[in-house]
């Protein structure tokens, strides 16, 4: 078991070790340690783009050039510029290498490990400009960002619990179990105003409030990991770049309500964060952070994994509950909420990772320096999975209020070839689209409700021009139908329904009527479905019916898909005055359905074409169209 007073002298030492990670540091001023470090990025993006070769390679260049001893070479989590991966950071200098394959290492080590030259081929270039950024902190991406939940993910080593201690980690711990009772420490978070960041955005404080007032001699604390949605990778990046701030945030939850086990419910799907979590529980026990007598307070509280298998529906806190007891992940009604009656019908606290990720930065800087951020509703920061028809695709994190605007051109450095922004879905499967004449809106819980949509886990999709928002719709509801646990019928049947109809349109069948069909079909399964998968599957039909009518009408009344998607409402055909018959485009097509002789313009048969569009992509000279 470690004392207060032995945490600090680790912290210490382990400051010192890693400080050359600090802008300003000299290299000269500490000998005893390396005089640069490289962090290279081996959260599951990169390492899926071989960042794993490249360190590596990267060790063995240095033995090769006998600098071992000076350059260190140290695995972090994300650093967020997911796109640009592998990752490298190069300190004290800060250097940002971006792209990077196993070939590049060796000029890397020689040029500038050794000699300290720059690569500059090497350096990321913001979009739309051949301007190459050298410095970490110079990068536009994240100069609009504030980083709480992921304050450590790209900065520390997960798998090494010292790193974690050097910035402040079980520190916040210390301070609850020594200076605060559970009243004070659930005021304090109530204090804050941080809002759950799993989707409703209930306040944390009074979630912990339940469960610390709901007699019971036995409670549980419990951490959603389940991450589903489409495109998002939020919780699994602090998972993988941050464990211990996930163990230390439940065994503070354990103190508040009176628990002294918890549950960590993550997807078998994330191999590396579960890798990561499993190391730094063995870490914390090893230490006496985590099992009997912590800090000798005499506070127990231990942790355990237990593995989701894909399913959606145990996104929803009482479906996980029944999985991890072993049962078919299925909903169950409410009242009696989770912390009343939760796991094996004892009081249990659920937050999700998010979530958990702020509590040590709160305890430690202090409920009013939380509030000071966001808006007045909408508290702190955060995490949002940037993805889709954008520049810089990554993992964000920004104060809450940020106007849309901003993420998608100052952060996510605007849409690619020139197209323009159309509209952009937060919330998932569960969230709504927010179109182009409100892109000014301040993100936050209650503004995106009101647009007819929600904050959700954080994942947040952009459309551009070429985006059918029909079919976008399709898309996500084709999700949640399949997803669909089935147990209660206005999601199992409702859903179905409101697809086939949507399915319809997008072929040129639709008639008039089955707009108000879908609109009567989404409210009923909106209202009377028995969990959120239900209750919020409509929203992104609603959502595109609302800003985006006139989009359904022209598949309906013109059989026509404006944005040339969907491919029954599409006709291509060739252009003879542009066309030079070169005959590529028969050439590629699949079925036959291009004929004409050389050097003279070529026709397309539409009854046989099947619209793959592999002739337009083809051809040179802009001959072909689709209409």
């Amino acid at each position: 078991m470690i004392s207060l007073n032995e945490l600090k002298v680790l912290r210490d030492k382990s400051r010192a070790e890693i400080s050359i990670r600090e802008k300003g540091y000299l290299a000269g001023s500490n000998m005893d340690f390396y005089r640069s470090h490289v962090l290279v990025c081996a959260g599951t993006g990169c390492t899926s783009s071989e960042s794993l070769e490249v360190r590596n390679g990267l060790k063995e260049e240095l033995i090769r050039l006998n600098i071992d001893k000076e350059v260190k070479v140290v695995e972090t989590g994300c650093f967020g510029f997911c796109s640009l991966g592998p990752i490298i950071v190069v300190y004290p200098e800060g250097t940002f290498y971006c792209l990077i394959t196993p070939e590049d290492v060796k000029e890397i080590a020689e040029e500038h490990l050794l000699k300290g030259h720059i690569v500059s081929r090497l350096l990321y270039s913001e979009p739309g400009t051949d301007k190459k950024v050298s410095d970490f902190e110079s990068i536009e991406f994240f100069n609009h960002q504030k980083r709480v939940a992921l304050r450590n993910c790209g900065v520390i080593n997960p798998e090494k619990v010292e790193e974690y201690i050097a910035h402040d980690g079980y520190f916040a711990l210390a301070k609850v179990l020594e200076e605060m009772t559970q009243e004070q420490l659930i005021e304090e978070l109530k204090k804050s105003g941080l809002r759950g960041r799993g989707g409703g955005g209930f306040p944390a404080g009074l979630k912990w409030q339940f469960a610390h007032k709901t007699p019971g001699d036995i409670k549980y604390v419990v951490c959603n990991a389940d991450e589903g949605d489409p495109g998002a990778f939020m919780d699994r990046s602090v998972l993988e770049g941050d464990p211990h701030s996930i163990i230390e945030a439940m065994a503070i939850a354990g103190y508040a309500i009176g628990s002294e086990q918890g549950y960590i419910y993550i997807r078998a799907e994330y191999p590396i964060a579960v890798h990561r979590l499993e190391i730094a529980i063995e870490q914390a026990r090893e230490f006496g952070l985590l099992g009997q007598n912590i800090f000798g307070t005499g506070f127990n509280f231990d942790l355990d994994i237990r593995l989701g298998a894909g399913a959606f529906v145990c996104g929803e806190e009482t479906a996980l509950l029944t999985s991890i007891e072993g049962h078919r992940g299925e909903p169950r009604p409410r009242p009696p909420f989770p912390a009343v009656e939760g796991l094996w019908r004892k009081p249990t606290l659920l937050n999700n990772v998010e979530t958990y990720a702020n509590i040590p930065a709160i305890i430690l800087k202090g409920a009013d320096w939380f509030a000071s951020i966001g808006t007045e509703k909408s508290k702190g920061t955060k995490v949002f999975a940037l993805a889709g028809k954008i520049n810089n695709i990554g993992l964000i994190e920004v104060p809450m209020g940020t106007p849309l605007r901003t993420i998608i051109y100052d952060i996510g450095g605007g849409i690619p070839n020139g197209k323009k922004f159309k509209a952009a879905q937060t919330g998932g499967p569960s969230g709504g689209c927010i179109p182009a004449h409100l892109i000014d809106t301040e993100i936050d819980y209650d503004n995106l409700i009101a647009l007819g949509s929600m904050m959700g886990s954080g994942g947040l999709i952009v459309m551009d021009e070429t985006d059918c928002m029909v079919d976008i719709a399709k898309f996500f509801l084709e999700f949640t139908q399949e997803e669909s646990c089935g147990k209660c019928p206005p999601c199992r049947i409702g859903t179905k329904r409101m697809l086939e109809i949507l399915e319809k349109i997008t072929k040129g069948r639709g008639t008039p009527d089955d707009i108000s069909q879908l609109e009567t079909l989404a409210r009923t399964v909106k209202s009377s479905s028995l969990c959120g998968l239900g209750q919020t599957a409509p929203n992104p039909v609603l959502s595109t019916l609302k800003y985006f009518r006139d989009e359904y009408e022209a598949h309906i009344n013109e059989k026509r898909c404006p944005a040339g998607v969907c491919k029954e409402l599409l006709n291509f055909s060739i252009i003879a005055d542009k066309c030079k018959g070169c005959s590529v485009c028969a050439k590629v097509c699949p079925v036959g359905a291009i004929s004409g002789v050389v050097k003279e313009p070529y026709v397309i048969n539409s009854e046989t074409c099947i619209k793959c569009g592999a002739c337009m992509e083809k051809c040179k000279f802009g001959a072909i169209v689709k209409e």
